[in-house]
C-alpha cells in the first residue's frame, strides 16, 4: 500500500515502537544492511510493503512470503523468529519480536492514523446551530450544518462531522468522533472515546406496536418508546447501524463493543462489555447478549432471549432460543411451514443420538 507518511516525518524503528503503547515487544533483531533501525512511513502487508513499511506475519505457513518480502521491518512470532535466526544468509529485514503480531500492528496502525490526520482547530462552524443551553467543551470541533439540540453536552477533544443532528439532552463524551451525518434522537448518552460512522441513528422508536381492533381490522396501535440509548466508552458502531431506544427499559450498549456497518439493534436490548457483532446482523427486542461475544455476519438473533458470555455465533446463523454454555454456535436451515419445521428441527437435535442407536443396533 501507499506510504502513509512523508518519509522525512516518519520515524525511525526504535522511536515508534516507543511511541506506541508498551508491553508487547520481547526484543528487536537489527537487519543486515541498512535496515539496523530503519525509517517506517507506513504499514503494508508481506507481498506488497516497500522499503519503508513494516508488515507482520502471524503464522508460519506465511514463512514463504518473507523470502519475498520488500518490508524493511517484520513483526513476527517467537518461533518463526527461531528459524530467522538460523538462516544464511540473515535476513535484510530487522524483526519486532512479539507473541502477539497481529495486536501490534494495529496498535501501530493506530498510531499513524493518528499521525497522518490532519491537525484540527477547537472551533463551532458559522453554519452549524447550536442551542444556546447546551454546553460545548472549548476543545471541541463542531463540523458544518451540524445542528445541536437543547442541554446537550459534547466533551473534550470531540469531533463532530457535517451534518450531524443531535437532539435535545444527547450526551457526547471525551475524545469522540462522529462522522457526517450521524442521527442522535433525544436523550442517548455516548461514552468517552466512541467513534460512530456515518449514517448511524441513534434512539428511533423501537418497533412496538399493540393490536387495536377499535380502528379497524387488523390495524396496530403505537406504543410510545420511553427508555433511551446507552452507549459506553470506547464503543465503535459501524455505518448506517441503528440502535433503537427503549420502550420501558433502556437499551444498552456496554463498553468495548464494536459494531459492523448495517446492524440492527431492537429496543430494550443489552450488547455485554467488548462483544463483536458483524455486518447485517438483526438483533430483536429485549434480547440481552453478554460479554466477548462474536456474532458473525447476516445473523439473526429472535427477540427476548439471553446470550450468555463468551458465545461465538456464526455468520447466518438463526438463532431462536437462549443460549446459556460458552462455545461456538452454527445453524442454517431452511424455511417450511411451522408446524413442521417444528417437528423436523426436533428430529434434527437427535440426530446424532438416533445415529449412535442405529450403528448399536447393526452390531447386535
Amino acid at each position: 500500500m501507499p506510504v502513509l507518511l512523508d518519509p522525512a516525518r516518519a520515524p525511525i524503528l526504535s522511536e515508534l515502537l516507543r511511541a506506541v503503547p508498551g508491553g508487547l515487544v520481547q526484543s528487536v533483531v537489527p537487519g543486515s544492511g541498512h535496515h539496523t533501525d530503519p525509517r517506517i512511513a507506513g504499514l503494508g502487508s508481506l507481498a506488497h510493503a516497500s522499503e519503508l513499511e513494516i508488515s507482520f506475519i502471524v503464522h508460519p505457513k506465511y514463512l514463504d512470503h518473507l523470502a519475498r518480502t520488500r518490508a524493511c521491518t517484520v513483526i513476527v512470532l517467537p518461533e518463526i523468529e527461531e528459524k530467522l535466526s538460523q538462516a544464511v544468509p540473515p535476513p535484510s529485514f530487522a524483526r519486532v519480536i512479539c507473541k502477539h503480531p497481529y495486536l501490534l500492528y494495529a496498535r501501530i496502525a493506530q498510531w499513524f492514523e493518528w499521525a497522518r490526520r490532519p491537525a484540527y482547530e477547537p472551533s463551532i462552524h458559522p453554519s452549524a446551530i447550536v442551542d444556546p443551553t447546551a454546553q460545548i467543551d472549548p476543545s471541541a470541533l463542531i463540523g458544518p450544518h451540524a445542528v445541536i439540540g437543547a442541554r446537550c453536552t459534547v466533551g473534550a477533544m470531540t469531533q463532530i462531522g457535517a451534518g450531524c443532528y443531535l437532539g435535545d439532552d444527547v450526551e457526547i463524551g471525551a475524545s469522540s468522533v462522529l462522522y457526517p451525518r450521524v442521527s442522535i434522537y433525544y436523550g442517548v448518552k455516548v461514552g468517552d472515546r466512541a467513534i460512530i460512522h456515518s449514517g448511524v441513528v441513534l434512539g428511533a422508536d423501537g418497533f412496538g406496536f399493540a393490536p387495536d381492533p377499535t380502528l379497524s381490522k387488523g390495524a396496530w396501535g403505537k406504543i410510545p418508546q420511553l427508555g433511551v440509548v446507552l452507549i459506553g466508552h470506547d464503543v465503535e458502531i459501524g455505518a448506517n447501524t441503528t440502535i433503537d431506544r427503549g420502550a420501558l427499559d433502556n437499551t444498552i450498549v456496554a463498553d468495548g463493543v464494536k459494531i459492523d456497518n448495517h446492524v440492527m439493534i431492537g429496543h430494550n436490548c443489552q450488547i455485554g462489555a467488548h462483544t463483536a457483532i458483524a455486518a447485517c446482523v438483526g438483533v430483536a427486542g429485549s434480547t440481552i447478549i453478554g460479554s466477548r461475544c462474536t456474532i458473525g455476519g447476516m445473523a439473526g438473533i429472535s427477540g427476548h432471549l439471553i446470550i450468555g458470555d463468551d458465545v461465538h455465533i456464526s455468520g447466518g446463523t438463526g438463532v431462536i432460543a437462549s443460549i446459556d454454555t460458552p462455545g461456538r454456535y452454527t445453524g442454517v436451515y431452511p424455511f417450511a411451514e411451522h408446524k413442521e419445521w417444528q417437528r423436523n428441527a426436533a428430529v434434527i437435535t437427535q440426530l446424532s443420538t438416533l445415529r449412535k442407536r442405529v450403528r448399536a443396533l447393526e452390531r447386535e
